[in-house]
């Protein structure tokens, strides 16, 4: 007994003299000693100075700050505040999804050449269908952001292409979810395996721009966990992000950032998603909901921020035991950075081996849409007639936070030239005389506007029918080329973006019935943020190429698709509708606004609004074919130089018994060599639940194939791939049954099928109960 009492005295002793020797000076160090035992030793206005960023100034804009330490990194997106007694540094995050984002760049990043790659976009991405390719492009972008001193990079965002009119959707990869968080995780682990970190967003359902700092989004439980949040579900498991940016909408009557049910029970509970949670921009209402919540970190921070924050903790509204959470997320993630590790970054970049990756992803992504009569490949040193603004003017990404400080952005023209193509002179000097002229009258405006109110592309340029009579004469070919952009802030508009322009239908008939007069083919050529209406002109031409936003290499890639350089094999990740009103959100996009409840916000009138998903689980392909609307192009669908075989399709078992694997062999039986993405859909009993009539399960993508030879792709079934989610039983459950295995070239082009049973109806995984609507959804049903 009195052994026992002097060793709690020693014990005792010893803690009071270690308490005392860190009030003495010798504090925790960051780096060195345990995260808590500097919390521990935090006053509460340092620790919601973990919690709250340094604030967002700009040239010219200032919006308040929290500390007034010099930022590391000129005019980038953000930082957190820096705890200098504790050897806690500042960490820097930039946008955005397609490269590094800064608001404006110094004379002296200019002179030393400090630019950052404009990578291909992440809907053009994802048509590679090829994770290992976004792979790569994730570690030469990781390169690029650890060079120039960056922690963490805002992106890649993984939202669902819900609409195509959603004004971000070339930030996003695609409408389905299993391709959406394939292709994050793999860019993730990619950016994260040089030491950075990322911040996957916008967390969830952040699917359209009008009123996206009001809008609460009505949706079924369902709907969400099989499409909305599956996508980053997929991409937390597959590549734990550092970060998770929250969005700005509310979802089912909450703000996301607010969500506990969202952040906490889904996110970290359900998921076991291990670092922190940052708010998007200026997002959210309350921050003391926010905290609670789980949202570690408040982005860009204001001091109004931090005055709430202290004193809810001193009036017991916050639990000082929830802001230590937070803040214990933080610093934990902080001390992966290599800023935390004292790294001394070049800030300059190898921007030529950069763009020699982009310019490689670009091109395995386009996609071949048409190709009668062997149009395409094109022989080089063959003479191009480029009809189209912007084949002389690339856009190489979207605007907003998804645009980049890129160094160059290679045009057609210049891309055709590079290849050996001769351009017609006279037309190039027409349509750069016309930019030219453009851009004098409508100069671009200061930073604040132009983030604003961003200065609209030249309208296209009008081409006369004789000129187009006349380049008939002289050309081989012709090229017309439609151009759209799109970004952050506003969706897009039907009249003259999702539909052409009458000046580019009278375009297009012009230079079609003048070329084709003359037996010549004219090819169309898509530089496009999100789709468009293809069926009135799909018909004149002779090929279709889908570059997407092609990023700075643009121009030489579609070059190099053209010529045959290199074999397209990209396929649509987003389906191609036959008319709009197919949509099957078309009736309920963008929803309804309340004016009468319009409060002024930060940025101008804020007006609440709503929109309800009544197509529930029925988006993209998985309405279309379940209810036979045919679209245009269909999800998966994309052309090659060369043809392939599916043959000798196998499962490994009859009936399912926790795993399941299938093997199919693809062989190229025609004449150059080429790549085939291919597909699994399963079809599952529909004995239960509302079911679609197959959903994408797995993929693959062979090698480059010679003519003639063969590749066997592996692809394996777990339990959660043939179970729904069954909102009364909060749990994935897969129904007894009948299952069918679907090999396709597309969604619609299914080559083999083979089936096996499950022989009792299983439950996969049971989860939180959350983020219930609030009112009753009308959704859409197949039955």
């Amino acid at each position: 007994m009195k052994k026992s009492f002097i060793m709690q005295v020693a014990v005792a002793t010893l803690l009071l003299v270690g308490q005392s020797v860190f009030a003495q000076g010798n504090l925790p160090q960051f780096g060195k000693d345990p995260v808590k035992d500097i919390i521990k030793h935090m006053t509460l206005e340092e620790k919601v100075k973990i919690v709250v960023g340094k604030g967002f100034s700009l040239p010219g804009l200032n919006m308040g700050s929290t500390d007034d330490t010099p930022d590391k990194i000129f005019a980038i997106s953000g930082h957190t505040v820096p705890i200098a007694k504790f050897g806690i540094p500042s960490a820097s995050m930039a946008d955005g999804p397609s490269g590094i984002h800064r608001w404006a760049m110094t004379a002296k990043d200019s002179a030393n050449n400090a630019f950052s790659t404009a990578w291909p976009v992440g809907t053009l991405l994802a048509s590679s269908w090829d994770t290992t390719l976004i792979h790569k492009v994730g570690v030469a972008f990781g390169e690029e952001i650890k060079d120039y001193g960056i922690d963490f990079i805002l992106g890649p965002g993984a939202n669902i292409h819900r609409n195509p009119l959603g004004g971000r959707n070339f930030e996003y990869y695609s409408e389905d979810p299993l391709i959406s968080g394939s292709s994050a995780a793999a860019i993730i682990n990619g950016i994260q395996s040089q030491g950075v970190g990322v911040a996957l967003k916008h967390f969830a359902a952040n699917n359209q721009e009008t009123n996206r700092n009001s809008v609460n989004e009505i949706i079924s439980e369902r709907a969400l966990r099989e499409i909305y949040l599956r996508n980053f579900e997929i991409a937390v498991k597959k590549s734990q992000p550092w970060t998770i940016m929250s969005s700005y909408n509310l979802v089912n009557g909450t703000y996301t950032s607010e969500s506990n049910d969202l952040i906490t029970k889904i996110l970290r509970d359900d998921w076991g998603f291990k670092g922190f949670v940052m708010t998007d921009w200026f997002g959210g209402k309350d921050a003391v909901a926010q905290m609670q919540a789980g949202n570690n970190l408040l982005m860009p921070g204001s001091p109004a921020q931090v005055k709430a924050l202290v004193d809810a903790v001193k009036s017991g509204k916050l639990s000082e035991v929830v802001l230590d959470k937070n803040v214990e997320g933080i610093l934990n993630v902080l001390l992966k950075t290599l800023t935390a590790k004292g790294f001394n970054y070049p800030n300059k970049a190898d921007l030529k081996a950069h763009a020699r990756v982009a310019r490689m992803a670009a091109a395995e992504s386009m996609v071949l849409l048409k190709n009668t009569g062997n149009a395409l490949p094109t022989h080089t040193g063959a003479s191009v007639a480029l009809f189209g603004t912007h084949g002389y003017d690339l856009i190489a990404g979207g605007t907003g936070s998804g645009d980049v400080n890129k160094p160059y952005a290679i045009s057609l023209a210049d891309g055709l030239t590079n290849a050996g193509y001769k351009v017609d002179a006279q037309l190039q000097k027409s349509y750069k005389d016309y930019l030219k002229d453009y851009a004098s009258k409508h100069p671009k405006k200061g930073l604040v506007q132009e983030i604003m109110n961003p200065t609209p592309f030249a309208p296209e340029y009008t081409v006369d029918g004789g000129s187009a009579a006349q380049k008939a004469d002289a050309s081989d070919i012709a090229i017309v080329y439609i151009g759209r952009n799109a970004g952050e802030g506003n969706d897009r508009k039907m009249d003259g973006d999702y539909e052409l322009t009458s000046q580019e239908t009278a375009m297009i008939t012009q230079v079609t019935d003048a070329f084709h007069a003359k037996h010549k083919p004219v090819i169309a050529v898509l530089n496009i943020g999100g789709v468009i209406d293809v069926t009135t002109f799909r018909d004149k031409v002779d090929a279709i190429l889908l570059a997407w936003q092609p990023g700075e290499e643009g121009g030489n890639a579609i070059a190099d698709v053209l010529s045959g350089k290199v074999n397209p094999s990209g396929k649509l990740a987003t389906t191609f509708p036959a008319a709009y009103t197919d949509v099957p959100s078309a009736k309920n996009f963008p929803g309804k606004e309340f004016p009468e409840k319009a409060t002024q916000g930060m940025f101008g009138k804020s007006v609440p609004a709503e929109v309800i998903y009544q197509e529930g689980i029925y988006v993209g392909y998985r309405y279309y074919n379940t209810f036979k609307v045919k679209p245009a192009y269909e999800f998966g669908y994309g052309l090659s130089y060369t043809s392939f075989s599916y043959g000798n399709l196998a499962l490994s078992s009859s009936s399912f018994n926790g795993k399941l694997t299938a093997t199919v062999t693809i062989t190229n039986t025609g004449k150059v060599a080429g790549k085939e993405a291919v597909q699994l859909y399963l079809s599952a009993p529909r004995t239960g639940l509302d079911k679609p009539a197959e959903e994408l399960k797995a993929f693959g993508k062979t090698g480059l194939l010679k003519p003639g030879q063969s590749q066997t792709i592996t692809f394996t079934l777990h339990s959660k791939d043939l179970a729904s989610f069954n909102t009364d039983a909060s749990a994935w459950i897969a129904d007894a049954g009948k299952y069918e295995v679907k090999i396709g070239a597309s969604s619609e082009d299914i080559k083999l099928t083979k089936s096996f049973t499950l022989a009792k109806t299983m439950t996969v995984e049971k989860v939180h109960k959350a983020l219930m609507p609030q009112v009753a959804i009308d959704e859409l049903k197949s039955k």
